[in-house]
């Protein structure tokens, strides 16, 4: 209760502030480019009445289905390749070799092997966030030393413990870090992606009201896709804290106060 409290006004002084910093520059510069803030708002919440919350709506779909479908996959392969590392070793010069690459650059590719349609977007957000879920898995169960393993079976720990008592309660929170940086570029690539072949996605509102010279909405739909990013994140934080109370604690028990 008190930390969702801290959260909320935590969120309201940082928005109060970027309005502030947003209406200087709007002074600064006089010109249509950057619109008067209170206007956009105000233009906002006219907005959300139309079409608005569809586009947002279709965007958190596909940032969604990536985020289930690359904590799934790559999750499950960063576990496999942790926990047996004869595969490890074969597999990690392939995953080196396609981690660095922009895959962005494969959307033409995967809008004709998946069609034009959402299939092609979300095959896209989830193999980049796949590789930062797939490598941080795997780095975290091998940060784990031997003699860990060694001392919970020898206390008679069956596999599904080793896994519920050890290997998950190491993984979890690195995995949800992993999971918030990936998640920020994600949603950079969305806007990008959803340009092309659709009609409905914030990253469309954007640049449709850009060529329409509209400024006023297009900083709207600005706001709109930070309050996705928000979203997204604040769900992420609700997830941990559910799973992994541990860590809440542990930060809780280390405050100076």
């Amino acid at each position: 209760m008190i930390r969702s409290i801290a959260l909320r006004y935590k969120t309201i002084y940082a928005s109060v502030f970027i309005i502030i910093c947003w209406y200087f520059f709007h002074l600064l510069i006089e010109s249509t480019i950057i619109p008067n803030p209170f206007e956009t708002i105000f233009t906002f919440f006219q907005l959300l009445r139309e079409d608005l919350l569809l586009h947002v709506g279709m965007s958190l779909l596909r940032i969604s289905v990536s985020i289930i479908i690359a904590v799934l996959v790559g999750g499950s392969l960063g576990l496999y390749l942790g926990l047996h590392e004869k595969f490890d070793l074969f597999f990690a010069p392939i995953i080196y070799l396609l981690y660095p690459l922009p895959k962005i650059a494969f959307l033409p590719v995967f809008m004709i092997l998946f069609g034009l349609g959402n299939t092609s977007k979300i095959v896209l957000i989830s193999i980049i966030i796949l590789f930062q879920i797939l490598l941080t898995t795997r780095d975290s169960i091998k940060g784990l030393s031997k003699e860990l393993f060694y001392s919970i079976i020898s206390l008679g720990a069956n596999k599904q413990q080793v896994y519920l008592h050890l290997v998950l309660p190491a993984v979890l929170p690195k995995l949800f870090t992993a999971l918030r940086i990936s998640v920020g570029t994600s949603i950079s690539v969305l806007f990008f992606a959803e340009n092309y072949a659709t009609t409905y996605g914030i990253g469309y509102f954007i640049m449709d009201s850009w060529i329409r010279v509209d400024y006023v909405e297009m900083f709207a739909g600005i706001i709109a896709i930070s309050f996705l990013g928000l979203l997204v994140f604040r769900g992420i934080d609700l997830i941990e804290a559910k799973l992994c109370k541990w860590v809440l604690l542990e930060k809780f028990e280390n405050k100076p106060y």
